[in-house]
């Protein structure tokens, strides 16, 4: 339940936070996700997720390899959707499909 609480708050409440910290932008930097997640209680655990959401794709293949050198970002993604698809919860992580 708690992986399915902290998937959901990502896909619902995100973005609004990043919007209300940064303004309307197509894509945000690792660092304005970052700090958002921490400073708004988000699960720190599922930050390669809001990563993948609203990072652009060029930035996001670095960001991961520097931060995450060890997550493989197609098999994440996979598996978020997969979790997603089990639950019948998409919100704004229709992004991943």
């Amino acid at each position: 339940m708690l992986k399915h609480a902290a998937i959901k708050k990502y896909g619902k409440k995100l973005l609004p936070q990043l919007q209300k910290r940064y303004g309307q932008q197509e894509f945000y930097t690792a660092s304005q996700i970052r700090a958002t997640v921490y400073q708004c209680s988000f699960n720190p655990k599922y930050l390669p997720l809001g990563y993948l959401l609203f990072m652009e794709h060029e930035q996001l293949k670095d960001i991961i390899a520097a931060e995450f050198p060890q997550l493989c970002m197609e098999q994440y993604k996979t598996e978020m959707q997969s979790y997603l698809t089990e639950r019948k919860f998409h919100g704004e992580l229709q992004a991943l499909a």
